[in-house]
């Protein structure tokens, strides 16, 4: 089919302001990766840093080299590995309990449920239940408190409704019981989903703060958002823990700039290397179950 000129200067339009639009975006986090690699000589000597004449890994051998941020990336990874793997099984097993119609007392669990989508109960409630249960300082009060999501389990269980119930009643002639047909039939069916939801747990679980903030006061069980707050406030201000004014005023003199820069590279880049391999899943996987109510 031909196309008229003005259908191609109009598609030419577009590309070039949704290109720009694009390349804004990247802008800010380009300008991030530049800065954690500039020589810290240079970055001082210079108002702003575009290409650098003087590359350097100094910011991150500083970072890699500091045991409180170590301590907490293997907490954050502990909790986006861990937390997401409970959080999928508590939240798949919830969602398929909830989409049988046999399922005793499904109305008030569902009711139960959408109650905490309409009313939340507040920080000071949620503290005092996490004391309650003796949670505080401990890594579980980072996972326990998140587990699941009231949205997450009403998708989950449309999703289980709009598969034929032919599937559950053959598995059951071949010998399976309800724990059996869901490991062995529903879930391994519904891993695209599992892949979407997956992937916001462990993004939630990897950017953990408040909960850190409220209930961990070990150094050691830190998240790393907490540990980068902490080395933000200090770059900036005077006011910061004293075992972080202690980590950047050290030995090594490096501007506070290129430090909070590789930090935040550091944080970003796992999730980053992780989204493009679970990417195919999250159109299916979000669509899936988001039709009936």
């Amino acid at each position: 089919m031909n196309k008229s000129l003005g259908y191609k200067v109009t598609n030419g339009i577009i590309y070039t302001v949704l290109s720009l639009i694009g390349l804004v975006t990247l802008l800010p986090f380009l300008y991030v990766i530049i800065v954690s690699f500039t020589d810290p000589s240079e970055y001082l000597s210079k108002p702003l840093i575009i290409i650098p004449e003087k590359w350097s890994l100094s910011s991150y051998k500083y970072i890699l080299s500091t045991k409180m941020f170590m301590s907490s990336l293997g907490v954050s990874a502990f909790l986006a590995i861990v937390g997401s793997a409970i959080s999928i099984m508590v939240t798949s097993a919830l969602a398929y309990s909830l989409s049988r119609k046999r399922f005793f007392g499904k109305k008030l669990f569902l009711v139960a449920i959408l109650m905490t989508m309409l009313f939340n109960p507040g920080m000071i409630p949620n503290f005092m239940l996490v004391e309650g249960l003796g949670l505080i300082d401990s890594i579980w009060s980072l996972i326990l408190p998140a587990i699941t999501s009231a949205w997450y389990v009403f998708l989950m269980k449309n999703f289980y409704q709009e598969l034929p119930e032919e599937l559950e009643e053959a598995a059951k002639i071949d010998g399976c019981n309800d724990i059996g047909v869901f490991f062995k039939i529903m879930f391994p069916i519904s891993l695209s989903a599992v892949a979407a939801f997956g992937l916001f747990f462990a993004v939630g679980f990897w950017n953990t703060y408040f909960n850190g903030v409220l209930y961990i006061n070990s150094d050691e069980l830190r998240p790393m958002q907490v540990v980068l707050q902490m080395m933000l406030i200090q770059a900036s201000t005077n006011i910061a823990d004293p075992s972080v004014a202690a980590m950047l005023q050290s030995e090594q003199m490096l501007p506070p700039e290129t430090i909070k820069m590789a930090a935040v590279v550091v944080a970003s880049l796992p999730i980053i290397m992780v989204y493009p391999f679970l990417q195919k899943y999250f159109v299916k996987g979000m669509l899936v179950g988001s039709v009936k109510g």
